[in-house]
């Protein structure tokens, strides 16, 4: 049997995010479950804004990076905020950037979306919006997603969330993609 791999993306650069946070409980399931799951840090990661000109002339190293990364994936696991009801700036910009030519890198791959806000609307008006990005290059997501709001005191110290049927549902988001990953 083949094992299932998952590129898991946080939409958040900020250093202990929500996001990030919640984005460990479903990497730590999807891997419990068997796959393997490569985590990417946008942050670390340092893709420049999208530039037609940038790319006329070549791609810049880690655009060529996150590329290779995303073509050995199956699926996607993504965590993000959401910023002005949509999605934020750097996870836009890594989509843009491996969306473009040569391939279609995200061409039938599944994805998993969650979202965790302090607001009350727990990415509600985000993840539409992601949705809509994602089908547009191809990509099936799960119609199942977790919106998690009010979050500024939802986390344990080691990093599970409090109430147990909101972990719960983080899994079950993993296990879900997990199984369309199967063969």
């Amino acid at each position: 049997m083949t094992t299932p791999r998952i590129l898991a993306i946080s939409g958040s650069l900020r250093t202990g995010s929500f996001n990030s946070k919640l984005l460990d409980i479903a990497v730590a399931h999807a891997r419990a479950l068997g796959a393997e799951v490569d985590v990417v840090d946008l942050k670390t990661l340092e893709l420049p804004v999208y530039d037609g000109d940038v790319e006329a002339k070549a791609l810049p190293a880690p655009v060529e990076a996150l590329r290779e990364r995303l073509g050995k994936a199956q699926g996607l696991l993504i965590a993000s905020p959401e910023y002005n009801s949509s999605i934020p700036g750097g996870l836009k910009n890594a989509i843009d950037w491996v969306s473009r030519p040569p391939g279609r890198l995200f061409q039938e791959k599944w994805v998993a979306m969650m979202g965790a806000t302090p607001g009350v609307f727990g990415t509600a008006r985000m993840q539409p919006h992601l949705r809509q990005v994602m089908a547009s290059v191809g990509a099936h997501v799960l119609p199942t997603q977790v919106h998690l709001a009010r979050v500024s005191d939802a986390f344990t110290p080691d990093g599970k969330l409090k109430d147990e049927a909101r972990q719960k549902e983080v899994e079950g988001l993993a296990a879900a993609l997990v199984s369309k990953l199967k063969p």
